[in-house]
């Protein structure tokens, strides 16, 4: 069949990545969006766009009807789902097909199969694919899995049979651990599935994730396009991604290769779909089949760097019934891709998930430089969705210029007003584990405190307070008639403007400027004077000892956020005795970490705790976060159930006992 239309039920980034196919193909797109997204770039790039409902997923991104109805008004033929919200949901393939509209993905059937874990391992042990030990059936009790975990050992791994992308997956070292983890993992696993079905596997030691991308037509057609290694995780959720795999040998990569096929067969498949695999390091020759993922993945553009195989382009051939037009021995891989997941969130707070408005953004280019994104100036990042920003890929021709070009193209990104991971990453890809491929899904979590985060120096310092000055905040108050000011200006020799500031992360610094207009003297704490030029225009331009460098203009700030070398700084006025805006408290206060929906209180209203104890959690972005007391004392509670919360709002306060 002819497809000329065609409604991507997605949001973000895969939503623009699938427009930019579907343009360069002559077919025209239709966007859905929510409320918070009615300005963004996915929108304004397609040919049409139709809202769908508020911010929650739910009632917008989630509703099956509402999707429906969109392509009905519009006349789109097909759906895109992306990935994520119901890309591997069975019902809503059925539902498209019983309304008579494309779904560019797999048969409700094989859905179904393998997006329940429990029934994925079964059907592929049928035809010989090797999985990890464990215990897997539908309806396991707590008590049931706590009694089989006897039997499977520990350390074991608790997974969601409805779940992906790391969501309610939990490590469990110890039986006394399992109960509270268990119960973690159901409420995790009911939020972002709907469905809180767990089951249990053996929890691989020095373990790599390894997954083959396949694609099989409607004729029996079934090819894989190699593998990519994505092993750099954390909290079970990937962060880099590479093809090929450093690990595997050409024989390994046959036989895994044949045995994603395998499992595509198993379920009769169709589409594009990823078969995840692990294997342990020490023994690179042996792996266990973990899931198939029946969609796009996010990692795609690796595949398509090393293969030049446009894999939104066969989905689209797939559904409209064509056979594939090339066969195994047609596939060949090419250099080296290594990418990189831009997310709001923060590395130094355990990534915890931020959020805010982005003021600016600049993306890298280059040879060999992809950017996937649906960043722009003026974004609002909202906690409703995934956290994940834009992806940076790079291509080489082998493996360390890839990385390398990888390592500069995150040099040249940065994100204002947001708080992204864009530092971790590139300092994750210096470390020599990852330079030398000495991979496994446990490197990030035991190297992160080795990594050498930047703070900020003399330069970050003087060119925060040049900008607030350029912006016209005046440092000890706002008065414009000179008579009444109170930064130092007095008849005679210039006082200097002293601005106390403080970087987000508790540095502090005192700097001084001298001058008037663009031509300033700026000093550092105790430092020597330096001298600076400050030029305003589309960009602010500031020159220190002769070295000049641009920022997004703040025509009024009380906070600027600065970039160097991959780190960004947030730094604002800070009181001389209580910091930015903060009042003085002597009691305790929990702060919430990340922006999101109080979703439990343990206490009540004035209970007693101890240090530790959990008082409120937090969710944002499908992830639980518990603040728990620092001291003994007594709760006051700032929050209830159902709240939507900011980043450091204050939750609960805890006096101290006497």
């Amino acid at each position: 069949m002819q497809i000329d239309k065609v409604l991507i039920a997605n949001r973000g980034e895969i939503a623009c990545r699938i427009i930019a196919t579907l343009r360069r193909l002559g077919i025209r797109s239709v966007a859905v969006y929510s409320d918070p997204d009615a300005a963004s770039r996915h929108v304004r790039l397609a040919d049409e766009a139709v809202r769908l409902g508020p911010a929650p997923a739910a009632q917008s991104y989630l509703d099956i009807d509402a999707i429906l109805e969109a392509a009905r008004r519009t006349g789109a033929q097909a759906i895109h789902p992306g990935y994520g919200f119901l890309a591997e949901n069975a019902a809503f393939a059925r539902a498209c097909g019983e309304a008579g509209i494309v779904f560019i993905g797999p048969r409700p059937d094989a859905i179904q199969t393998m997006g329940d874990k429990i029934t994925a391992k079964l059907a592929v042990q049928e035809r010989g694919v090797p999985t990890v030990p464990g215990v897997a059936r539908p309806g396991l009790t707590d008590d049931d899995l706590i009694e089989a975990s006897v039997d499977v050992g520990y350390p074991l791994l608790i997974k969601p049979s409805a779940g992906g992308g790391g969501k309610g997956m939990h490590v469990v070292d110890s039986a006394d651990e399992l109960p509270g983890a268990l119960a973690a993992a159901r409420r995790e696993a009911a939020a972002s599935f709907g469905d809180d079905t767990l089951f249990l596997e053996r929890y691989v030691q020095s373990p790599r994730h390894i997954e083959v991308q396949v694609l099989a037509d409607a004729h029996g057609g079934v090819v894989h396009l190699g593998e990519r290694e994505c092993s750099l995780q954390r909290r079970h959720q990937k962060v880099i991604e590479e093809a090929p795999s450093p690990l595997l040998d050409p024989e390994t990569r046959a036989r895994i290769g044949e045995a994603a096929c395998e499992t595509a067969r198993s379920v009769g498949y169709r589409g594009a779909g990823t078969v995840e695999f692990i294997v342990s390091a020490d023994r690179p020759d042996e792996f266990f089949f973990m899931e198939m993922n029946t969609r796009l993945q996010v990692e795609h553009p690796v595949t398509e760097q090393v293969t030049g195989i446009d894999l939104v382009e066969q989905q689209l051939r797939i559904a409209a019934g064509e056979p594939l037009a090339f066969g195994q021995d047609d596939v060949h891989l090419n250099g080296h891709s290594i990418e990189a997941r831009v997310y709001a969130e923060d590395p130094r707070a355990g990534f915890l998930p931020t959020g805010g408005r982005v003021e600016a953004v600049r993306h890298p280019s280059g040879e060999g430089i992809r950017v996937d994104t649906s960043l722009e100036d003026g974004l609002d990042v909202s906690s409703d969705y995934d956290p994940m920003l834009a992806k940076v890929i790079a291509w080489g021709p082998d493996r360390d210029e890839a990385r390398r070009r990888l390592v500069r193209a995150l040099d040249e990104t940065a994100v204002f007003g947001v708080t992204t991971n864009v530092e971790f990453l590139r300092l994750l890809l210096e470390l020599p584990a990852v330079a030398a491929g000495d991979l496994d899904t446990g490197l990030i979590a035991r190297g992160l405190d080795g990594l050498a985060f930047a703070e900020p120096d003399a330069s970050t310092w003087a060119e925060a307070a040049l900008l607030l000055d350029a912006a016209g905040r005046v440092p000890d108050g706002h008065a414009t008639d000179p008579w009444r000011r109170a930064d130092g200006w007095r008849l005679g020799p210039a006082a200097p403007r002293v601005y106390r500031l403080r970087e987000e992360r508790g540095a502090t610094a005192v700097v001084r400027l001298w001058g008037v207009g663009a031509d300033l003297e700026v000093a550092v704490d105790d430092g020597p004077r330096r001298r600076a030029i400050v030029r305003l225009g589309d960009r602010a331009q500031i020159s220190l000892d002769g070295l000049t460098r641009s920022f997004p203009e703040l025509a009024t700030a009380d906070a600027v956020e600065l970039t160097r070398e991959g780190a960004t700084f947030r730094v604002g006025i800070a009181d001389a005795e209580h910091g930015v805006g903060e009042a003085a408290d002597e009691r305790p206060h929990l702060d919430s970490p990340m922006p999101g929906t109080v979703v439990m209180v343990p206490v009540a209203e004035g209970a007693l705790v101890e240090a530790g104890d959990p008082v409120v959690v937090v969710e944002a972005m499908k992830m639980e976060h518990v603040v728990r007391a620092a001291v003994a004392g007594t709760v006051t509670l700032g929050v209830a159930v159902g709240d939507q919360v900011s980043r450091g709002q204050t939750l609960a306060t805890v006096t101290p006992d006497e």
